[in-house]
């Protein structure tokens, strides 16, 4: 240990690292004009868009498994036997040939749309006339509320509603500091296979089953709204409730569906009427105050685990949209980009608690009978972009929803290998929803990539990396990881070329290429493409380092061992590029939104100046040629460049397409444009953040983990603070820097290790016993 940089105290102190409650807040002076303007609410499995209506309030609802249904694509069975031909027809060059025959003889069609959908409306029509003074809506991220207030003819108005994680119901509180101010007409509806009714004088139901007019019939569901005046005088009559001159009322919104996570296609019993008066029930007996504080205390226990002030929190007294447009004209706000950065950890927190689905496209939040995309599970990068904050950013227990559907794909995804491929393991494509279907589907130039699961095990590796839980390795990780390398070992031939194990026919994902001896007739598939070999190169060593934690040594292990050694490596080009394809073909779009050839940089750990100085150039090629032709032009698209940028701590880059995602895929409401709306854009940007501050990737020769302190601090974020953020070995960070260079940093472990602290040139290894802390200073 060099103690001229660095003194080591065995009592660690506490870091200042707070942030006032404004800071935490997204505020606007007028109400939401349209969807994207309104602020989300969620508890994991209910969703709402607020809008902050004066006169009349809707507020836009969602359950997140009322999904339209089957039927759903099917395998091609026996399709092997023309994978066969297609490979033989890539090898001898005829591209356009192996086009033809993947597409017609190997992918099943796509049905669509089925979709996520909407639960419905809240309808809220206000017996108001005037103008209205002293308007402000907003979402506190803290406190999880979204509350709108105004004053109008004298009377001081208040609307909160949240939804509630422990009580499982949204609720809407709306208040007036004078008496008998309250009168309003409630109704639920939606835009398509709804049926309403009143029950008792107080209670609305809204039930139906979804569908795509009236084709796909999907899960049944049931929503109910509780209205509980304080005074007044309430009326229920064909399916709408009159509130009049009531001095306040509560809302309550149950919801539930007969969607059977673990067996899709054999409905729950349970009777949803049921289900939904019971939670209405359970809350009538509570009062708000205590919901209020169950709900804030259950949302904190995860949202205050991490802090961050980079410094400069600019002005929080200018609405959060009008601070938006400032960065699109070039102004800098670091302020508003922690407050993205809390948003994105916010959003991840009320879109995937343990025991629900996980984020799908959009989250929880759809106002969609046909969601773009179907707001499904993309796994061939957005459903994985999705949750890369999740253990970084210290929200470990959010990752468990994105675990229970893998493992539910590994019984389907089995038969699709063997009846598609002839392999063993499990396979998973592009894309994939809540009915569980595995088979490539659509066209070749999405569909024809068998990736989607070898891909999401990465995340199961990283959870151990990040927890040390050694349970979760040996029965979760370690199994799924050779489920998928069963595959890949099966998938794998020897490319007559080279002599290595090269994948295909696949697609570099979305992209395309000219047929070499053709007139640029244009073509999707190759044989070892640099994005497969990196994610099997990925996979393998994933599941070495497991095999090797638990003492497994056999002879699958071995198998795994020979093919590494003889995988075929991504090939640097002519111009210096690292090529996408197995061979240097013009591209048709050079500016494509995927930039899947760079996944062994991130969130792969293949490339690394440490590890493998002689790709990082190429790479810094093949980024700016990208940007140079247009590249990053969607959200997901520029928040990946940040993560890249990030990880060849390139700190100026990284800022740069930072302040581009602001600028150019951003709604007033901080969502994500692909355009249009996508949640990934802000889990990838706030993990792009996280990966500027702290990178621990990388291993020593000895295996140590390297935490890697400010890897790629801009200029423009000189003095501030975190804490909380999380790093592979179990350890958890809280830094304070001053002129760009940490000053105070408080390292603890979870359960006891080494690891290797790195501040630029300089390095000290530490060794920390379970629950033990340690305090840096001196830099």
């Amino acid at each position: 240990m060099n103690k001229r940089i660095f003194a080591i105290l065995s009592i660690a102190l506490s870091l200042i690292t707070g942030t006032s409650a404004q800071e935490k807040i997204l505020w606007y002076d007028k109400p939401a004009e349209k969807w994207m303007e309104a602020l989300p609410v969620g508890n994991g499995r209910l969703g709402a868009m607020v809008f902050g209506g004066i006169e009349k309030e809707t507020i836009q609802l969602n359950e997140e498994s009322v999904w339209a249904g089957p039927p759903v694509p099917e395998n091609r069975n026996g399709a092997w036997k023309s994978i066969a031909k297609a490979q033989a027809s890539i090898f001898n060059g005829k591209y356009v040939e192996a086009d033809s025959i993947m597409q017609t003889d190997v992918l099943s069609p796509r049905i669509a749309p089925r979709s996520y959908q909407t639960l419905g409306n809240l309808n809220m029509d206000f017996q108001l006339k005037g103008e209205a003074e002293n308007y402000r809506r907003e979402l506190d991220l803290d406190k999880a509320i979204a509350k709108t207030t105004f004053t109008l003819n004298g009377v001081n108005y208040t609307r909160e509603v949240f939804s509630s994680p422990v009580d499982q119901v949204i609720v809407v509180k709306l208040s007036a500091d004078k008496p008998k101010s309250m009168s309003v007409n409630l109704s639920l509806d939606r835009p398509a296979d709804f049926e309403v009714a009143t029950v008792g004088k107080n209670k609305i139901r809204m039930w139906g089953q979804a569908s795509q007019k009236g084709k796909h019939p999907g899960v049944k569901y049931e929503a109910q709204l509780l209205a509980v005046p304080n005074g007044g005088k309430t009326i229920a009559e064909e399916g709408n409730i009159k509130v009049s001159g009531a001095n306040g009322l509560t809302l309550f919104i149950s919801a539930a569906t007969d969607y059977n996570a673990d067996e899709p296609y054999s409905p729950l019993t349970h009777t949803l009427s049921a289900v939904c008066a019971k939670q209405l029930k359970a809350v009538s007996k509570k009062t708000v105050e205590k919901m209020v504080d169950e709900h804030q205390t259950e949302h904190q226990r995860l949202f205050r685990r991490v802090t961050l002030n980079l410094g400069n929190s600019g002005d929080v007294n200018v609405p959060t949209n009008k601070r938006l447009e400032a960065i699109k004209q070039g102004a800098d706000d670091p302020g508003l980009m922690q407050l993205f950065f809390q948003y994105g950890r916010y959003l991840l927190i009320s879109s995937s608690r343990p025991g629900n689905l996980p984020a799908n496209l959009q989250g929880i939040w759809n106002q969609h009978l046909s969601a773009p995309w179907n707001s499904d599970f993309h796994t061939n990068i957005n459903f994985q972009m999705n949750y890369w904050p999740v253990e970084i950013c210290n929200l470990s227990e959010c990752h468990e929803p994105f675990f229970d559907l893998l493992e539910d794909l590994v019984e389907p995804g089995s038969k699709t290998a063997k009846e598609v491929y002839n392999c063993d393991g499990f396979v998973v494509h592009h894309t994939t929803d809540v009915w569980h279907w595995t088979a490539p589907i659509g066209k070749v130039q999405y569909g024809m990539w068998p990736f989607g699961s070898s891909w999401c095990t990465q995340h199961f590796m990283e959870h151990y990396r990040f927890t040390g839980d050694k349970e979760f390795l040996a029965n979760r990780a370690y199994p799924i990881l050779k489920e998928s390398s069963k595959f890949l070992l099966d998938w794998l031939s020897v490319d007559p070329r080279s002599g290595k194990l090269v994948s295909g026919p696949s697609t570099s994902p979305e992209n395309k290429f000219y047929a070499p001896g053709t007139d640029k007739e244009m073509v999707r598939l190759d044989m070892g493409n640099a994005m497969d070999q990196e994610i099997i190169w990925d996979n393998f060593t994933n599941l070495l380092e497991a095999a090797a934690i638990l003492e497994i040594e056999d002879d699958f292990v071995a198998d795994v061992k020979t093919a590494l050694a003889n995988l075929s490596l991504p090939k640097i080009g002519s111009d210096g590029r690292l090529m996408e394809w197995s061979q240097e073909f013009e591209e048709v779009d050079a500016g494509h939104r995927h930039m899947s050839h760079l996944f062994g940089l991130y969130p792969g750990r293949q490339f690394s100046e440490l590890q493998t100085p002689y790709y990082i150039d190429a790479i810094n090629r093949s980024i700016d040629g990208r940007l140079a032709n247009g590249g990053g032009h969607t959200g997901w698209s520029r928040a990946w460049i940040i993560n890249f940028f990030a990880r060849l701590q390139n700190p100026d880059k990284a800022y740069e397409n930072l302040k581009a995602l602001f600028q150019k895929s951003m709604a007033d409401n901080l969502f994500d444009m692909h355009p249009p709306f996508q949640i990934d854009g802000n889990f990838g940007g706030a993990a792009g953040m996280a990966e500027m501050l702290v990178q621990s990737h990388l291993k020593d020769e000895n295996g140590e983990t390297i935490i890697q302190l400010l890897p790629a601090l801009p200029k423009v974020w000189p003095n501030g603070n975190v804490s909380g953020l999380c790093t592979r070995g179990g350890f958890t960070l809280d830094m304070k820097w001053k002129n760009g260079n940490p000053e105070n940093v408080v390292i603890s472990s979870k359960n006891g290790g080494s690891c290797k602290i790195k501040v630029g040139d300089k390095t000290i290894s530490l060794n920390l016993k379970a629950g033990e802390e340690q305090t840096l200073t001196r830099f």
